[in-house]
């Protein structure tokens, strides 16, 4: 049922970022809007991070997760009935985004509760395998709905597959609530000190984020190589801009077969030098005949490398962290990801403003693969 609910979610929200994204562009003709609703969808979700961690260790999981895709729901619908200006549209996609912020942690958490230990790496490569597929298609889907159903129409769909996805989160089992000391402050509290003081939950953090740090201005440098460099088509850039996204469904549905039997931490480690190495390799290679299909290839590894950091951190945490702390360390390391990610997206803009895409990607790339054999280094002989 968490399979169902994660991917007819994903696949709506997908769906409706693409009408909105459309929609202001459209409405305000500025591209500063438009950075804006992503700001509003991204950013602010990440500073709730701490809060959301301790409601999902506070709370039935199932019955928050339930009421995440609700909130969803009726903010979507209301975007939908009204169409509002501009601010107030940010504020009901900020909440929307809040709310998913709060539904990821503990649909995270809940994973252990509901499969055996020995089958948590294929039910996290299945839940990543679903949500992929689904934000893959939910930018198609929209294409297809549009022309016939207007903003209006396809945002109503988005708001009908969060009440599906609640449908389905009803028939989990009763997750039980954690018992929980203190304030929502105090809890909040708590996870970040034990983010801090845990030295594998640290490492595992800090590696993650730092090569997220370096490497998360990959899309925009590949963008500017298409078409600066390669002097590529439009449909050809868009190709390349996919190829992650093939490399990542090969690797979870790989790792959906075979995931238990590696050391998670290894795989983990792996999947943050493969992705980093796929950005240098991309760059160094980005002048040789063929380049376009050489590009290609390097970021569908790219996109393998990422399916295997996802598992195997999340497979990691899931059995090294107590349950009751499990919901704060994933809020937290996922909100400081999209910290490191906004912060990459202003250097790696300068760097490429300053050189050009090949260099950005070369120099991105050469860090990632520092940082993760650095983490690696840390993460020798600790973990499983």
């Amino acid at each position: 049922m968490l399979l169902g609910a994660r991917g007819i979610s994903s696949a709506g929200d997908a769906l409706s970022m693409v009408a909105l994204m459309l929609h202001v562009a459209g409405t305000t003709g500025q591209a500063l809007a438009v950075a804006a609703l992503l700001l509003a969808g991204d950013f602010v979700p990440s500073l709730i991070a701490p809060f959301a961690g301790a409601l999902a260790d506070r709370l039935d999981r199932r019955r928050l997760m339930i009421g995440c895709e609700l909130v969803q729901a009726l903010a979507v619908l209301a975007i939908a009935l009204f169409l509002p200006s501009l601010w107030l549209l940010l504020a009901l996609v900020a909440a929307r985004a809040v709310a998913g912020q709060v539904f990821q942690p503990a649909s995270r958490a809940a994973v252990p509760s509901l499969v055996p230990s020995l089958r948590l790496a294929a039910a996290n490569a299945r839940l990543g395998l679903v949500t992929n597929v689904a934000e893959l298609g939910g930018p198609l889907l929209a294409a297809a709905l549009l022309p016939w159903l207007g903003t209006r129409g396809v945002l109503a769909v988005d708001a009908a597959s969060f009440l599906i996805s609640a449908a389905l989160l009803t028939r989990l089992p009763r997750l039980a609530r954690v018992a929980v000391d203190g304030s929502l402050w105090q809890g909040a509290g708590t996870g970040l000190r034990y983010l801090v003081r845990h030295r594998t939950v640290r490492v595992v953090a800090l590696g993650f984020c730092a090569v997220v740090l370096c490497t998360g201005v990959d899309d925009v440098a590949l963008v500017v190589l298409a078409k600066e460099h390669l002097r590529a088509s439009d449909s050809v850039a868009a190709l390349l801009l996919g190829a992650v996204g093939l490399g990542l469904t090969a690797g979870y549905a790989l790792l959906s077969r075979m995931g238990d039997r590696a050391r998670m931490g290894a795989l983990f480690v792996a999947g943050l030098a493969v992705s980093a190495a796929g950005n240098l390799l991309t760059g160094a290679f980005a002048g040789v005949a063929w380049a376009a299909a050489v590009v290609f290839a390097m970021q569908a590894g790219r996109g393998l490398g990422i399916a295997a950091i996802d598992v195997g951190s999340n497979t990691l945490l899931q059995r090294l962290v107590p349950d009751e702390m499990l919901g704060r360390v994933f809020a937290n390391l996922y909100g400081a990801i999209g910290a490191a990610a906004a912060l990459s997206y202003l250097g790696g803009g300068l760097l490429l403003d300053a050189t050009d895409a090949p260099t950005t990607l070369i120099v991105a790339g050469a860090g990632g693969v520092l940082a993760a054999l650095l983490c690696g280094a840390a993460l020798a002989r600790r973990v499983d």
